[in-house]
């Protein structure tokens, strides 16, 4: 049996004829792909992919999702191709697209090579930090003929990243163990877009992996003694819900973080390349780091109260000469 060929053994495509109708790029896993224009068909196999053509406002070419294609709430209506990993290629074919769009992480390489196959353009995502998932936004919404939706996205989505980095300037980054999954216990790696969340967040990981999931003992993250530890849910009231399970747990009872009760959850959307990633690194900045937005709100407070004065002395001046 010979072995399964990699991504980057794809990446090295023989070049393909240009025609008028077809666009040719190079996707974020360096493979060469021919794709017609414009495209009016899509099918996303990943969530962070159907996320992102949503918020490009692409979701009416959208015609077919994963069955973990569940945000925003309208996706869950779009038709099903299956699971990520093994999608149902004849229900791909079926929906007749220009495009389907994957991830290099969520999808296998066997399932972009049988795509091709068919005669299907395949292109594929491949984010490491948080400014790749910038990129491979702004690289999408050209691709689908979304140009300025994705100039507006990604210049709104920096705005905030910088607003984060004013408030945060000048903090000790926080300690922290990401818990991605608690048996086996695995955590994020150092490449991961994961890892580079959590320092856009003022965090930096106790684990410093070169794979993108590692699995961890929880020995090892007893030695670490995090500050914090963060987990990513879907309810507000998790928080306290998790704190409860772990404190009676051997082995996490024993963590100063757990004691301490220095738990953070933050939404789901922090697992997912696309632009709610922003938003989970928000919350956690705000959890990590209460003080810095406490002082950005009082910044803000205490220059509004300035000018208030100023309006009001003007505007008597103009209502009453004698007030000179």
């Amino acid at each position: 049996m010979s072995p399964a060929r990699s991504w980057a053994q794809a990446s090295v495509a023989k070049p393909i004829a240009s025609e008028t109708s077809f666009l040719q790029v190079t996707d974020e896993a360096g493979r060469r792909v021919k794709v017609p224009q414009p495209v009016r068909r899509i099918v996303s196999l990943a969530p962070s992919v159907t996320e992102t053509l949503y918020a490009l406002g692409a979701q009416e070419r959208l015609i077919g999702v994963t069955d973990y294609c569940n945000y925003p709430p309208e996706a869950l209506t779009k038709p099903k191709v299956g699971g990520a990993i093994n999608p149902n290629l004849e229900q791909v074919v079926a929906l007749k697209p220009d495009l389907v769009v994957v991830t290099k992480t969520f999808n296998r390489l066997e399932t972009v090579e049988a795509l091709e196959r068919l005669s299907l353009a395949v292109y594929a995502t491949d984010a490491h930090s948080v400014e790749d998932v910038l990129s491979s936004i702004e690289r999408l919404a050209d691709l689908v003929g979304a140009h300025g939706q994705g100039e507006a996205l990604v210049a709104s989505l920096r705005a905030r990243l910088e607003d984060l980095r004013q408030a945060l300037a000048g903090r000790a980054p926080r300690r922290v163990f990401f818990v991605v999954w608690q048996n086996p216990l695995i955590s994020v790696g150092r490449r991961s877009f994961l890892a580079d969340a959590l320092r856009w967040a003022g965090a930096e990981s106790v684990v410093n992996a070169a794979q993108d999931w590692p699995v961890v003992s929880l020995e090892e993250v007893v030695r670490q003694e995090p500050d914090y530890l963060v987990f990513a849910g879907s309810h507000a009231d998790e928080a306290d819900r998790t704190f409860e399970e772990l404190r009676e747990l051997p082995g996490w009872r024993n963590l100063r973080a757990v004691r301490e009760r220095h738990i953070a959850v933050i939404s789901d959307a922090v697992n997912r390349p696309a632009p709610r990633l922003i938003d989970a690194v928000e919350q956690l900045a705000r959890q990590l780091h209460p003080k810095a937005f406490a002082e950005k709100h009082e910044k803000r407070s205490s220059k509004s109260e300035t000018r208030a004065p100023q309006f009001a002395t003007a505007e008597r001046k103009e209502l009453c000469p004698c007030a000179q």
